[in-house]
């Protein structure tokens, strides 16, 4: 791994100022710069305001009066009549995109926020899951490219969520069945809420963020010594992660905090860990854990394995497909990944998740597609 590393960044310094070429095509933001002139309709809810349309929240416990509070403008978007389903979404999806993002800052009224999430989404015909909390808040939301500029404009103009690294994908136009927007004590369910402490910058005690470009600088410094620990649920690490990394058997967060006080991981203590996930939000909360619990010397993938796909695709320590949490079941950035998931009833080569055995359950397993095939007769 240590010779790979120095490759890696001999690679990347080669490529200079241009910076690495992105394998998954990024949207550029366009959205913003239409000139904010629509009409608002908004209503007032604990304090709020907010926007009917994709229009503006503001808030007494961001004002910098406690007489006067200075309301937060979220841009505003052209009302949006209701229209019949013509497709998945309801409007005509001529560019499908999806955007995943997350923010950990203190949200006084998260209830507030999620009523402003919901009539934005429901606004601009988005479908998706965003979950609210008291620490941030974790979205992942899809449909026509206009309509997703729309969102990502109002995400913009809210304050705590300004700078928040908003990752693009394609999408298929069917990629989730309904929009899901809930208020619940945690963002990602670890089953620890009261030992999460967030302020303005983020997780506070979680472990040091590393850039792609900067994971390889440390495993070319450190060598072998360095560990990857993934921190995602097993299924998704069947059929892609990092090279030789340590893969907990875990089926959900909720296993991790137990998995760990265990002492299952006690050997990883003393060495350089390097924690990952899909887009980052799971290694925030999962790095402060394990620092809270003994493991002096741990960091987090920033961005998590989207961003690192983004910077070297399939060239660099990441191996396979990844898994995601919607109808594509999973990505992949190049047009030939690895294929290092195994089919759970023949046992031939396959990146090929579903539900099963019930279709319509929760349980996943990597089926191929002959197999697939056999199930449906």
């Amino acid at each position: 791994m240590l010779a790979l590393g120095a490759a890696l960044m001999t690679r990347w310094k080669l490529q200079g100022e241009a910076g690495p070429v992105a394998p998954v095509e990024r949207c550029a933001e366009v959205g913003a710069t239409e000139d904010g002139s629509d009409s608002v309709i908004g209503a007032s809810v604990s304090g709020i305001t907010i926007g009917l349309g994709v229009s503006s929240i503001s808030s007494s416990e961001q004002a910098g009066s406690a007489t006067t509070a200075k309301q937060a403008r979220v841009a505003p978007v052209r009302a949006v009549r209701k229209r019949r389903f013509r497709g998945p979404y309801p409007c005509t999806v001529a560019t499908p995109k999806i955007v995943l993002f997350y923010v950990f800052t203190p949200l006084p009224d998260p209830e507030a926020i999620r009523l402003w999430q919901q009539s934005v989404c429901e606004a601009a015909g988005l479908r998706g899951r965003i979950i609210v909390s008291s620490h941030g808040i974790n979205a992942t939301v899809g449909g026509d490219i206009r309509d997703v500029k729309k969102y990502v404009r109002a995400i913009r103009s809210y304050p705590a969520f300004k700078s928040a690294d908003i990752k693009w994908s394609d999408g298929t136009g069917d990629d989730f069945p309904r929009l899901s927007v809930k208020v619940r004590p945690e963002i990602v369910t670890f089953g620890a809420p009261d030992e999460l402490h967030v302020d303005g910058s983020g997780v506070v005690g979680g472990g040091r963020r590393l850039a792609p470009e900067q994971l390889h600088e440390l495993i070319q410094d450190r060598g072998e010594d360095v560990v990857f620990l993934d921190g995602r649920n097993q299924i998704e690490a069947e059929i892609g992660r990092f090279k030789d990394a340590v893969v907990p058997e875990v089926n959900s967060t909720r296993d991790f905090i137990p998995l760990i006080e265990s002492g299952a991981l006690d050997h990883l203590k003393g060495r350089p860990v390097v924690t990952y996930c899909t887009g980052g939000v799971r290694c925030e909360v999962l790095s402060a854990l394990m620092a809270a619990r003994g493991f002096d010397e741990v960091y987090q993938l920033d961005g998590g394995i989207v961003r690192y796909g983004e910077a070297f695709g399939d060239s660099g320590l990441w191996e396979g497909s990844l898994y995601v949490f919607d109808s594509r079941m999973k990505v992949d950035f190049s047009a030939g990944p690895a294929v290092i998931g195994k089919c759970a009833l023949c046992g031939m080569p396959s990146s090929e998740v579903i539900n099963y055995p019930d279709g319509d359950g929760r349980d996943l397993a990597v089926i191929c597609v002959d197999c697939q095939e056999g199930l449906e007769r």
